[in-house]
């Protein structure tokens, strides 16, 4: 049987992100995004309910969300569903679920390049491998996309 773990939100930061580096040089930024339900009760009001997510970008992204977003930023995210447990120094356990994100669009009308708004308002960010990551970054930052790794695999070595 398959699995699936893919989440899809738009809202907006709750926070600017704070970006921190790993042991190893890694960048991972944390910051949250808040997404509305609204819906009318039985006396006929309208009600409205926030739900605030917490996101999980690694290196690229962390860097991109750091550099160009805000609290209020308007964004698009995917990623996967992520929970950590830990003990606090009273024995107590506790757990986070958070979405790490994968892919990134933002939605503010203004752009990364100075404020120029792109043909549909938002600029697409995904993340890359390690090996593609260097050459990602001399492409133009407006539409970075994920590289499959090469593996060895030869299109001649098909038989049909």
């Amino acid at each position: 049987m398959a699995n699936l773990n893919k989440v899809m939100l738009i809202g907006r930061l709750g926070q600017d992100p704070e970006i921190r580096y790993t042991q190893s040089g890694s960048a991972v930024a944390n910051t949250t995004i808040a997404t509305n339900d609204y819906w009318t009760d039985k006396q006929g009001e309208k009600q409205e309910r926030t739900e605030w997510h917490s996101l999980v970008l690694w290196g690229r992204l962390a860097d991109l969300a750091q550099s160009y977003l805000k609290k209020g930023s308007q964004v698009y995210v995917e990623g996967r569903l992520q929970t950590r447990d830990w003990e606090d120094q009273q024995g107590q356990k506790h757990y986070k679920t958070e979405v790490v994100v994968t892919n990134m669009q933002f939605l503010d009308s203004k752009n990364i390049d100075g404020g120029i708004p792109q043909e549909g308002g938002s600029s697409n960010y995904s993340t890359t491998s390690a090996s593609t990551q260097d050459s990602a970054s001399t492409q133009d930052p407006g539409n970075i996309q994920e590289t499959p790794p090469d593996d060895g695999f030869i299109k001649d070595d098909i038989p049909f």
